[in-house]
């Protein structure tokens, strides 16, 4: 085969990685984009403001703010939940720890088994009805939280994946011109080294 033929044809097939890697590449970069805007929307309709600096002076076990939120919920003190990395610091670190207090750690599936088996209008009932839908609604929150960020990183991914897909896709656009190059430098009589060989040594 000649030199230059090789040239062309290796030149054409890295043209098209390229042009599915950069295709490739947008596909990834509006997922990303299309994640974090519903991650965005969708957070900024729930209008959740984290505590105000000021609550995170006197942290108390029991109280809105506790020890354990300091490192995590505190950086974000007075700012609007926007973000999946704020969503899961919310949900895991703020609303979760409110949870446990609810009803000693119980879950809302078994504090519903719990009051179903109470004596219907009784002191007690009513009260684990209650714990019910506290757990229920927070529970409900907190799973909403979660999914967004669950997402947000879905986003991060395909932001990632993006990146490198177009890196590769330029960097084959780069051989592929050097490709072109030398054959455009390459005499049309010139033939593969190893082909030149074979010719050889057959005669």
């Amino acid at each position: 085969m000649r030199r230059k033929t090789f040239d062309v044809l290796v030149s054409a097939g890295g043209l098209t990685v390229a042009v599915v890697l950069i295709v490739a590449g947008a596909l990834a970069f509006w997922g990303y984009t299309f994640a974090s805007n519903n991650v965005h929307n969708q957070l900024a309709e729930q209008k959740i403001t984290f505590p105000p600096a000021s609550a995170f002076a006197h942290p108390k076990a029991g109280t809105e703010i506790t020890p354990s939120m300091i490192p995590s919920v505190s950086q974000y003190a007075g700012q609007p939940l926007l973000t999946g990395a704020q969503a899961e610091v919310y949900a895991n670190d703020f609303i979760a720890v409110h949870l446990q207090e609810v009803a000693n750690g119980r879950t809302y599936s078994q504090m519903s088994t719990i009051a179903r088996s109470l004596p219907a209008g009784s002191a007690a009932a009513a009260k684990a009805e209650g714990q019910v839908q506290t757990l229920f609604q927070g529970t409900t929150l907190r799973g909403l939280l979660l999914e967004a960020y669950s997402f947000s990183v879905f986003g991060e991914i395909a932001f990632v994946g993006a990146i490198v897909a177009w890196s590769l896709g330029f960097l084959m656009l780069t051989l592929v011109g050097l490709g072109v190059y030398h054959a455009r430098r390459t005499a049309e009589s010139d033939e593969l080294v190893g082909m030149h060989t074979m010719h050889a040594v057959a005669a």
